[in-house]
This record gives C-alpha cells, structure tokens and sequence, in this order.
C-alpha cells in the first residue's frame, strides 16, 4: 500500500465522524493524537513518555498527599499506556481511557509529548466511533508506511486536510512545489539557523532539512556536533494558532526534528526573541489587525495595521547582517504598492537588505481567486543603506492556464523562472516575463514594485479593460485597508484628546 493509498484510508474515516459534528479540522487534530500513539508504537518510542513532575505540582490536581504517591502516579502513568492496551478496550472503557491518556500526558509527560497533548481534548462523543478510527488505524499497513516514511504520510494527510476548502486549513499550508521551488533557490547549508516566524505546519523548515540532508548523505558528511546541531536548533518556527502549533510539532518531531517550535504572536513583544537568522522561509498570514489596531512590537520603526507588512518589517529584522542572510517569503501584492507607511517600509527594506528578485505568482494557486501573491527574494547587507541597486522580476501570472484541483501548480511551470534567477549573466536571459528595474527607475515611480507584468493577450483594443470581478474584490480589498487605517488614526487621535483633557 503506498502512502497515498493509506492517507486515503485515514481521510475516508473522517465520514464515520459526521454524526459527532466534528469538522475537517478537527478531525486532522483528532487524527494527530491517535497516530502520534500508534507511531509510537511503529517505531519503539512509546519509551517517551516519560514522566516529568513533583509532588507540589501534581497533588492539587490528583489529590496526591506524599512524595511515594507521586512515585506511584509516575509508574502507573508510564505502565498504564501501551498501544495493545488501546486496541483491547472497547466501548464507553476505550473511550475514559482515551480520555485520560490525552489528560494524563498534556499534564505530566515532559518534552515534545508534553507540548502535542498539552490542553488536548477529544471532539468524539461516540464511543463506537473512537473504536471504529482505532480498529481502522490498527489495521493498516504500517510496514509499508514506514517504508515510505511516517514523516511523509503525515505531511500527505495536511496537504488533503488543506486542499479541502470546508476544512479552512488552507491558510496553514503553502503548495509543496512551491516550497520545495523557494528552499531550492535559498539553498540552506550545515549550520545555518533557519526560521519560520509564521510556520503554519511547518513545511518549510521539513523542507530546508530534507534538503540539507539530501546534500550531505542524511548528515553523514557532517562532523557529529554540527550533524547533532541540524536536528536539535537549525530549523525554529513560531505559531500562533494552537491546533496548527501541535500539528507542527507532530510533524517536526516525525521527521526527527527537535527544533524550537514556538507557540505565540510574532507580532507581539514576544517575537522579539526571534533573531539573528541565517535564512527565513514564510508564508505569513494576510489581512489586518481587527479593529484597526497596529501592531503592539515597539522595536518596529514603522507602525500600522497590515500584517503583512509588520511580517516583512520583523522578517529583515531577524536575519544576521552579514551579507549573506536571506530570505524568500510570500506576500499579497498590496506589498508592492500600498502607500504611506507601506512605501516607507519598502524603503527600509531596500536600504537594509539588496531586494534582488520578485517572482509575480500565478493566481488561485492558494488563497481565493481574487487574491495576488508573490515571493520576495533578500539578502541582509552589512549596512543598513544603498543595498538594493536593481531589482528583476519575474511574470508567472499573465497568459499562464488557471490553476486548481483539475490543474494543479507543478514543479515544471517553474523551471523557466529558476534558469533565469540562477542565471551567470542575468541580463544575457532570453524570457519576456523576465525584466530589470534599477533603483533609480523604481524611486521615480514612487518606489512602488507593483512591476515587471508583461502585456495580457486577452485584453485587446476596446476589450481593453480588467476582469470586473478581480477590480471589484481588488476595490473592496483596498477600502477594508483604508478603513482600516483611519480607524487607527481616529483611534490615535481620540487618545491624544484624552491625554489633553
């Protein structure tokens, strides 16, 4: 059985869950604590769950008067748990047992287990439908899944999860292809820190990993400390979404990665501990703060409301300035043009980092239709001023095929544009999609980089005119961000009366 033939068989559960209400989502979660058990069990690592706790903190919760007690709860927790003793309970016993296990190892395991558990709870209310999952996970071909990779099969189940618009998880994951097209490009060597301040799933660090591994023989080119460094603190993450954080970590530690995963606001204070990066790899969320607020990090030199545009302050910020720090992120086109603070920060970026190359992504490959994205590729400068001097584009969005679950997005429809960015002579490459400008040219219109979209051939003479519903959703797109903004300035202002009075 290959791996898409038993992410197949795990998706089809979901349907035995109908009847519980519980969503794509939740089932994807539900599924998380289950196979993180049978895993375990798959590969020798039940072992793990280790106990980690004292008597003062765990007696207010199991009633516990004696340090002999919480010997004993340690014991009994550590025996109580084996996947045979999973498969033999049935019913409303299988079903208190569960329970407690997910309890008892959110509360007293230690480690990675800890943090996947941690405030776990179950969304099944039929005891005959746990049983079913439990039966029908047992019984699948395990030894073929290992063969094939349990990291991989995992990685399968949240590309389904994703691709399922019911399930709203699309917003945690990027295309694989165009992952794998942004690593390849950055090329992440031994001994790198590499980070995703808004991991999701945590795609692109499994990524960055598997190609370093690929590239040094599963780290065995390695001496042991820089071997041991790649799979303890080379590939960190932070998520602020709790169920995406515990599918991170399941994901991260199936593929033998035991980086720190944060769980948190990069946009807070609390992002300021991430820094001094060799590589970013991200695909921040969209949108704006609710409510008009900005954002609440007080080391940002320009304040607003965007998310986007918080992430790309705090994403140059975080690399090393040594000249070779880079990254490659996703953003929304209003990136390239928004004006004020937007076009300030466009200016930041191209004074500390050189912004060599935007690639112009096709359209509904991720988000909704109306939705246009791109990836900015930069490196961090030894100085903060004058780093950028051109900047190439790259049009993998005019006269290119609608893309979807009937056409998906393939490593091949990046091809032209990886020859062209790894080219010698950049300028020697023969591509119309491919066009320079130099800073100059981009500061005299008005440093916007909304550039390098050759002509559409399906506009022509009177039909000379955009789509009216990418106008109108592009419309709507631009008054939520202007309200947005005189929200927070009227916001500001009633602050400042206030201080006055």
């Amino acid at each position: 059985m290959t791996t898409q033939e038993i992410v197949s068989k795990l998706w089809n559960l979901c349907n035995v869950l109908r009847d519980d209400g519980i969503t794509y989502h939740q089932y994807v979660t539900e599924l998380t604590y289950i196979l993180f058990l049978k895993m375990a069990n798959e590969t020798d690592r039940e072992h793990q769950f280790k106990i980690g706790v004292t008597l003062a903190e765990c007696s207010d919760r199991e009633g516990l008067t004696s340090e002999q007690e919480a010997q004993n709860l340690e014991k009994a927790v550590i025996l109580a748990y084996s996947w045979d003793k999973l498969t033999s309970k049935s019913g409303i016993e299988l079903y208190n047992y569960y329970k407690d296990l997910l309890r008892l190892f959110g509360t007293y395991c230690t480690g990675r287990v800890r943090e996947i558990y941690q405030g776990s709870m179950t969304n099944i209310e039929e005891p005959k439908n746990l049983e079913k999952i439990i039966t029908s996970i047992d019984g699948l071909d395990w030894y073929s899944a290992k063969e094939e990779g349990l990291g991989g099969l995992y990685e399968g189940l949240l590309e389904k999860n994703a691709s399922e618009k019911k399930s709203g998880a699309g917003q945690y994951f990027t295309p694989r292809v165009l992952i794998d097209v942004m690593t390849r490009l950055m090329k992440p060597q031994p001994g790198e820190r590499c980070n995703d301040p808004a991991c999701g799933t945590f795609g692109f660090m499994i990524a960055a990993h598997r190609y370093v591994r690929e590239h040094t023989d599963d780290f065995y080119d390695l001496p042991a400390d820089v071997a041991e460094f790649e799979k303890k603190e080379a590939f960190t993450g932070c998520e602020l979404v709790h169920d995406a954080h515990r599918l991170a970590l399941m994901n991260a530690m199936l593929h033998d990665i035991d980086g720190q995963i944060l769980l948190g606001d990069t946009l807070s204070n609390f992002g300021k501990q991430m820094h001094d990066f060799d590589l970013v790899l991200t695909n921040p969320p969209f949108g704006t703060k609710k409510g008009g607020e900005r954002a609440t990090r007080d080391d940002f030199t320009f304040s607003t409301s965007n998310k986007q545009l918080n992430f790309l302050q705090h994403i140059y910020r975080s690399l090393k300035t040594d000249g070779k720090a880079r990254a490659a992120v996703v953003l929304p086109d209003n990136v390239l043009f928004a004006d004020g603070e937007g076009e300030r920060i466009r200016v930041d970026l191209m004074d500390k980092c050189d912004l060599h190359t935007i690639l112009r992504l096709p359209t509904g490959i991720f988000y909704a239709q109306g939705v246009k994205t791109n990836v900015l590729f930069f490196t961090r400068g030894k100085t903060d001023k004058g780093n950028t001097h051109e900047v190439w584009f790259y049009d993998l969005r005019t006269n290119m095929p609608s893309f979807g679950k009937t056409n998906p997005l393939k490593k091949e429809h990046f091809a032209a544009f990886e020859a062209a960015y790894e080219a010698e002579d950049r300028h020697a490459v023969q591509d119309e999609r491919w066009s320079v400008f130099t800073r100059e040219q981009i500061d005299a219109k008005g440093n916007s980089l909304d550039l390098g979209l050759i002509r559409d051939d399906s506009i022509v003479d009177y039909e000379d005119l955009p789509d009216p519903v990418e106008s109108g959703e592009e419309a709507i797109a631009q008054l939520e961000e202007a309200v947005d903004l005189l929200m927070s300035v009227v916001k500001e202002l009633k602050s400042l009366e206030s201080a006055e009075v």
